[in-house]
């Protein structure tokens, strides 16, 4: 099989398992949306986005650590993977016993019910056990076992929210004192969100189980501090980039006035979900690249394929972007259910371009990767997440969301043109920058007219939509066809 096809291939089966789990949260979306107030919907965004910082400090760069090492170690691969799964266990563990001893503290300091910490303590612990199984598969190139663990998780949270939401009000019996009724809250109704994640990371753990006894424990301290060392940088890097995608959540929660505060989170939340295409398929394509760039970093032509690899992906990119725009209005009616949170739509646009920025920059990073200069990484990353600190402080009392969008916007940019010229001294990868910069631009120009000069017209944004496929079409047709009969 052509590297082009399997990648593809891998990409699509990642991509399926990935973009489920975030399509879950665009499918809940209406359900949230219809049956809590955006006050509510908040509570739960800005609660989320510290479980996003959590999930980064608790993996500390060791999963992309065990991809590096994995491959540059490949006579002492079951050392390897023994020392990250023990090294994360044995953090994930003391974190988890001392975070539940001083819960409550921690509930007030950051000004949340006790209750809804202690589960985002249990599903960020949760998560980081199964962090080491799932890259093992992906190392493995096991991607249908992949999947499918990941699809069961889908199913068993989604099955729950629909039980708590839907189903338990039906059971509940008014004065009788049942099972149902005891479980049964009227106006916490946010804690079964976190019940549910909680079910399905706990199952999802159970069934990796197995792949521990396989893999065993024990700590190479040689190795370990090595891919410490190593995976510092990334961790950095992570943080960085979790100040990136959900700060401003917190933010918007503490910069605004108390008495609109949740509320405003909870509309920026509900129609920020609508950039999700983007990130779907962004995180979809990192996934299958990432094990890709490692394995085929020593090939002649590695440089050549990374290149046509970027621009495809900012073609694709670029579509989904104004696809998603054109069809905005069709949307909103089928994945927020209230109106009362269509008011925040004005930044869908700009974050689906951040979105997509982002995307190019994960493809341009492969550079500091496969060079060992995952320092950069981590100094692009900070100057992103200076970037979005510094501009929601300012705009956010000025601007409320957008400002919190744009900022997205500047730091998400930066990130990728920093990666852009900093590649070109380090690892030079010859980019099609003005297929690409063409398409980028026609794009977001195309977007733009559909979104602010026809305001949603759908006979006129179609019609944007097929001229601008029509150019990809013209223009890529060549290597379309080679591709294909690789």
């Amino acid at each position: 099989m052509g590297l082009f096809k399997k990648l593809f291939q891998q990409t699509f089966i990642y991509g399926l398992a990935t973009v489920l789990p975030r399509a879950l949260a665009i499918v809940l979306v209406p359900l949230y949306t219809a049956v809590m107030m955006p006050s509510e919907f908040g509570v739960y965004a800005t609660l989320m986005s510290y479980i996003i910082l959590g999930n980064v400090l608790l993996s500390y760069g060791m999963e992309t650590a065990f991809f590096r090492f994995i491959n540059k170690h490949e006579d002492q691969k079951r050392v390897v993977e023994r020392t990250v799964l023990s090294s994360l266990t044995l953090t994930t563990l003391l974190f988890l016993t001392g975070t539940l001893l001083c819960r409550e503290p921690l509930a007030a300091y950051i000004d949340f019910k006790t209750e809804y910490v202690t589960y985002a303590l249990l599903i960020l612990s949760l998560d980081a056990l199964v962090i080491l199984p799932f890259a093992w598969f992906r190392a493995n190139e096991k991607p249908m076992r992949y999947a499918a663990i990941k699809i069961l998780n889908v199913c068993i949270n989604l099955g729950c929210n629909l039980f708590f939401f839907l189903m338990l009000p039906q059971l509940v019996t008014e004065g009788v004192d049942s099972f149902w009724n005891s479980i049964y809250t009227e106006e916490n109704k946010v804690v079964y969100v976190f019940v549910s994640n909680t079910i399905a990371s706990g199952c999802t753990l159970l069934l990796l189980l197995p792949l521990y006894l396989k893999i065993g424990f024990g700590i190479d301290k040689v190795l370990w501090k090595k891919m410490l060392k190593y995976a510092f940088p990334v961790l950095v890097a992570g943080i960085a980039f979790s100040i990136n995608e959900a700060f401003d959540k917190i933010l918007l929660k503490y910069l605004l006035p108390e008495n609109i505060a949740e509320t405003e989170v909870g509309v920026y939340a509900a129609c920020y979900k609508l950039g999700v295409f983007m990130t779907l398929f962004a995180t979809a394509f990192r996934l299958g690249i990432e094990p890709f760039f490692f394995n085929h970093a020593k090939s002649e032509n590695a440089k050549t394929t990374y290149a046509t690899i970027t621009k495809y992906f900012s073609i694709f990119g670029s579509i989904i972007l104004l696809f998603v725009i054109v069809y905005i209005d069709v949307f909103k009616r089928l994945l927020i259910a209230d109106s009362e949170y269509w008011v925040a739509l004005s930044i869908v646009p700009i974050i689906l371009l951040a979105n997509l920025c982002l995307g190019i920059y994960h493809n341009l990073s492969v550079w500091y990767k496969v060079t060992d200069r995952t320092q950069f990484g981590a100094y692009i990353s900070i100057a992103g997440a200076l970037i979005t600190l510094a501009l929601n402080f300012i705009l956010i009392p000025l601007m409320s969301y957008m400002g919190s969008a744009i900022a997205t916007l500047a730091a998400y940019g930066t990130m990728m043109f920093l990666s852009y010229f900093f590649g070109r001294k380090y690892y030079a990868v010859p980019y099609d920058i003005k297929k690409i910069g063409g398409y980028l631009l026609l794009s977001v120009a195309f977007s733009g007219v559909a979104f602010y000069v026809f305001e949603g017209n759908l006979l006129i944004g179609t019609v944007l939509l097929l001229v601008f496929l029509l150019l990809v079409i013209l223009s890529e047709k060549n290597d379309l066809k080679r591709i294909i009969k690789k």
